[in-house]
């Protein structure tokens, strides 16, 4: 079981061995540019798994109820903490690999980190997450 498998079976993906694979391989949307342009931007549809699952509701729920103040929407080592996952340095350097950090930024933990957070945002919003824009 990969790292990146973990996480999608805490919160409650539908995702066998055979289906992790193919997730993590799924397209991330790039951030549309911000502009003014007329029609510039416009998001295209992209079809979404057939049951969304709440990351949010999840995590806020666990938030809620951990007695320490875990800041989920901006720091990985939070949200791995949150997920009762290891978050030391050694495990989210195995979960940078799998999702393919570039190598600079694996050189600097705090880089590695801003990057993985995203990118563990991108990839559940890729498969039927519910994450809100301002977290991608």
């Amino acid at each position: 079981m990969g790292f990146f498998s973990k996480i999608l079976d805490k919160l409650g993906f539908d995702a066998g061995a055979s289906k992790v694979d193919d997730m993590l391989k799924a397209p991330v949307a790039p951030a549309a540019p911000a502009t003014n342009v007329a029609g510039a931007g416009a998001e295209t549809a992209r079809p979404r798994a057939i049951s969304e699952v709440d990351v949010v509701g999840q995590l806020e729920a666990k938030a809620n109820a951990n007695s320490q103040k875990l800041n989920w929407r901006t720091s990985i080592v939070d949200l791995l903490k949150l997920l009762d996952i290891d978050s030391s340095l050694n495990a989210r350097k195995e979960l940078a690999t799998e999702l393919g950090c570039p190598a600079n930024l694996m050189a600097d933990s705090a880089q590695m980190n801003m990057w993985l957070h995203k990118a563990v945002l991108q990839k559940l919003a890729a498969n039927g997450g519910n994450v809100p824009k301002e977290l991608l």
